[in-house]
């Protein structure tokens, strides 16, 4: 009897430690994947959604960025003066002629998307 809960006991930890291990490691991977192949990360991001405006470097020199008035992601002044913050409400709300994204993003889309646009500072 003694023996058979211990067998209990060991294939029961066994199966925890299993699922810890399953439960931090693979999801997590498979989700990057996911991302990755959606198109969640954010230079896909960047591309879709801000390039028209913005240009592929954020550099706004396109024709609609020009007719747009849109922001130099790369100003340095700019990026020194912009919060993080600011950044992201612009991104949310949007403001003159840049569309609200909060409908179409996610927070964390959003929050990927401010990291990469601090990315483009000259």
């Amino acid at each position: 009897m003694k023996g058979k809960r211990l067998r209990v006991a060991v294939v029961f930890a066994a199966l925890m430690c299993l699922a810890a291990v399953l439960a931090g490691g693979e999801p997590r991977a498979a989700e990057t994947a996911a991302r990755l192949q959606s198109g969640d990360d954010a230079a896909a991001l960047f591309a879709k959604h801000c390039a028209k405006c913005h240009g592929k470097d954020g550099r706004a020199k396109t024709l609609k960025a020009k007719f747009n008035k849109a922001r130099d992601l790369t100003d340095a002044r700019w990026q020194k003066h912009a919060s993080d913050e600011r950044i992201f409400n612009s991104i949310t709300q949007g403001g003159g002629k840049m569309p609200a994204f909060k409908k179409k993003l996610s927070s964390a889309q959003i929050e990927r998307l401010v990291v990469y646009v601090r990315g483009l500072k000259k």
